[in-house]
């Protein structure tokens, strides 16, 4: 498997989820956005597993915007926060209220521990993606080439210490979020004995 058998959408909305994530992340960021889609992509074709490639791609192009400070939210975890841009994402795009809601729900479902494919596969490929790349989660689930490959055209540009200083900063502000959940179950150390990490920087 390489990269060119994995589908990017390349629909009006994506490349306009594209552009707000470009406008809005920083590179390392953005990069992490990108390799999300990619890996839950690539993890989906190896499995059998059908999803809507428009609704993961937007998810995935959207899934940190509340780590941003222009979205960042002192009341309510960062996921919610993304998932209610996402819904105003999608109501300027012309999505029905049904599609909005369900890119809510990916992106708030993404910090689950684990979604089960049957009730949402486009938040059971997110969770895969984003423990992937973020904590180095079974990275033995996809082709050693195809990582390689990947963190070549997206690099990680030390990604893990700045995901780990946005962590901190939600944990310290909303002590009851999963960030800060994930900060007390040692995510600082899952993120610096990230393998991806020895592949690509």
């Amino acid at each position: 498997m390489t990269m060119d058998d994995l589908v990017m959408p390349e629909t009006r909305v994506c490349r306009a989820a594209l552009e707000v994530a470009s406008a809005y992340c920083s590179p390392a960021l953005l990069n992490h956005s990108v390799r999300a889609y990619l890996w839950a992509a690539a993890y989906a074709s190896l499995h059998g597993i059908a999803f809507d490639p428009e609704l993961l791609y937007v998810s995935a192009m959207l899934h940190d915007v509340g780590l941003v400070k222009e979205f960042d939210s002192h009341t309510v975890p960062f996921e919610e926060a993304g998932g209610h841009v996402a819904w105003v994402f999608g109501a300027g795009a012309g999505w029905p209220v049904e599609r909005r809601v369900r890119a809510s729900e990916v992106i708030v479902r993404h910090m689950w521990d684990d979604v089960p494919v049957e009730r949402d596969p486009e938040a059971h490929l997110l969770v895969f993606s984003t423990s992937l790349d973020i904590s180095g989660r079974r990275p033995d689930a996809l082709p050693a080439d195809l990582r390689a490959e990947v963190l070549e055209r997206y690099p990680r540009l030390g990604l893990g210490e700045e995901f780990l200083a946005c962590f901190r900063d939600q944990a310290e502000r909303k002590p009851d979020s999963s960030a800060a959940g994930a900060v007390r179950s040692g995510i600082a150390t899952r993120i610096g004995a990230n393998p991806l990490d020895a592949q690509g920087s």
